[in-house]
């Protein structure tokens, strides 16, 4: 389940009321982790330039996990900086998170995670201190890949069907 936030401010600039977390909360922990809901991270490199990617998230224990090559550009953007956002349009909300990622070479963390893509259909088996599997997304390259755990920070929701409201979350 997602953590609940330390204080929220409303965004709305038409009148609408505050989008409540549990309104945000439950269209994410409904479409989390769907091969149909689009999720984008980004990240930033040492010379400053934006770099943003779809991937596939996973939710677990209040974090949010995904896997990266350790040659690609945004895991090499990570170890640089790992601040980041992921970005999400889910069924009711468009709902961007801010925080940071960092690797987990935790095996017990790895083998629950791994275990979570697995309920979702994707067959990821950790191999040591990484994640692998038959196939993954076109871009991602050949595994093994590296485990990231995400910290929420904060979030900013924009309700898409009534009734309206957009607000910002700050979290522990």
């Amino acid at each position: 389940m997602l953590p609940d936030p330390i204080d929220a401010k409303d965004l709305n600039i038409y009148g609408d009321d505050t989008l409540s977390w549990s309104r945000a909360r439950k269209s994410a922990e409904a479409g989390m982790g769907l091969p149909e809901t689009p999720a984008f991270l980004s990240t930033v490199g040492s010379e400053g330039r934006p770099h943003t990617t779809g991937i596939g998230v996973v939710e677990y224990d209040g974090f949010l996990y995904f896997t990266s090559g350790p040659g690609t550009l945004k895991s090499r953007n990570l170890i640089g900086n790992p601040a980041c956002t992921l970005a999400y349009r889910f069924a009711e909300v468009d709902l961007i998170f801010d925080g940071h990622a960092h690797r987990t070479t935790d095996i017990a963390e790895l083998d629950a995670v791994t275990a979570v893509y697995r309920a979702g259909g994707w067959p990821a088996e950790r191999t040591g201190d990484t994640v692998n599997a038959p196939y993954s997304a076109q871009s991602a390259g050949p595994g093994p890949w590296y485990l990231y755990r995400f910290t929420i920070h904060g979030a900013v929701g924009v309700a898409l069907t009534d009734p309206h409201g957009a607000t910002r979350w700050r979290f522990a």
